[in-house]
């Protein structure tokens, strides 16, 4: 395709390649580790073709709108992983894969970048603007809020612990709100991802996109199908998979620019390529799903185990302070990575 590096091409044959070997796993009744894995290797390709047709539909837009459909369409792929898992009543999986997708955004990739950020900052010292920080702050807490009030409201057997379904909708609805609020000003101001030209035609990105889309909905499709099987083969929990597996794989592309960025010494925009995914997920994709989920019979809610409660208020309270001064160096990026490795050994024997 005109436009595209030679890489690129080669990936987009890659790519291709892995998704038929995933639908012949899925469809030839191969083991069911093989397909989970060929599933999962699918979606991950899927979801870097998602953040180049993005970037290039995006780079015609400006510096913040770009920011924000890179980070918006870059969790697509999630959205279907979620969806699939709901339809087919795996809301454990639904659950973890969000909160997974925040924890391993917040800590492990942060935390990568960060230590790569700092190795090619002078002094050793990552600096950034403290404006998009600070905001995914927030909007973390206010995320985290209705999952801590929910989770103490079940622990005491109050009568509020009875209606947790209506909770979560109305605090779904006051979430996407504030997001909503956060977001048009932050549109306005500029902000964002540094300019970038076009380098392919707005109709094959546009192609890029629509290939993407419909790829992700199949791939997410087979992965989830051959999710329950795997895990029950492989003697690990859904939780792990969920939090790990899952979120690490829907969030590959998005993973792999921060630390290219990081690498260029481009610290303001890895940054913000991590940050506007863990805002995007905390106080977007979750809410929206949890409206969504309404037209299925398994719905999904801000209540989790108290041990996935204090995992996400803690990320909340870490990340500003780690990130909230606009400078970070390699100790504290290790310290983000040591906090994931903890949650993921505890999830593996949850």
């Amino acid at each position: 395709m005109r436009g595209l590096t030679r890489g690129e091409r080669y990936m987009l044959v890659a790519l291709a390649a892995a998704t038929v070997f995933a639908a012949v796993t899925r469809y030839a009744n191969a083991p069911e580790v093989l397909a989970f894995a060929a599933s999962g290797l699918a979606l991950a390709g899927m979801a870097w073709l998602v953040a180049l047709g993005t970037e290039q539909v995006g780079a015609r837009l400006g510096p913040a709108a770009t920011g924000m459909l890179q980070s918006t369409l870059g969790n697509l792929p999630e959205f279907f992983v979620v969806l699939f898992a709901l339809q087919k009543g795996e809301t454990l999986v639904a659950q973890t894969s969000l909160i997974g997708s925040v924890l391993a955004n917040a800590l492990l990739v942060l935390g990568l970048v960060i230590v790569v950020g700092a190795r090619h900052s002078s002094g050793g010292v990552m600096r950034f603007s403290t404006g998009l920080p600070r905001d995914t702050a927030t909007l973390m807490l206010l995320a985290s809020s209705i999952i801590v009030i929910l989770g103490l409201s079940l622990a005491s057997g109050d009568k509020a612990s009875h209606h947790v379904k209506t909770i979560s909708v109305v605090g779904a609805a006051c979430i996407l709100a504030v997001y909503v609020a956060w977001a048009i000003p932050y549109l306005r101001s500029g902000g964002g991802d540094v300019e970038s030209r076009p380098r392919v035609p707005l109709p094959v990105a546009t192609v890029l996109l629509a290939v993407s889309g419909v790829g992700a909905a199949f791939v997410s499709d087979w992965f989830i199908t051959a999710l329950d099987p795997a895990v029950k083969s492989l003697g690990i929990s859904k939780s792990f998979a969920g939090l790990v597996i899952v979120a690490i794989a829907g969030n590959a592309a998005e993973n792999a620019t921060g630390l290219v960025m990081a690498s260029k010494g481009e610290s303001e925009l890895a940054i913000s390529v991590v940050k506007n995914s863990v805002a995007q997920v905390a106080a977007f994709l979750y809410p929206a799903l949890v409206l969504v989920s309404l037209l299925f019979t398994a719905t999904l809610t801000f209540v989790l185990a108290p041990v996935w409660i204090g995992a996400i208020i803690l990320t909340a309270i870490v990340l500003a302070q780690i990130t909230g001064d606009g400078e970070a160096t390699a100790f504290e990026g290790w310290a983000l990575v040591a906090i994931y490795a903890i949650v993921a050994v505890v999830a593996l024997y949850e």
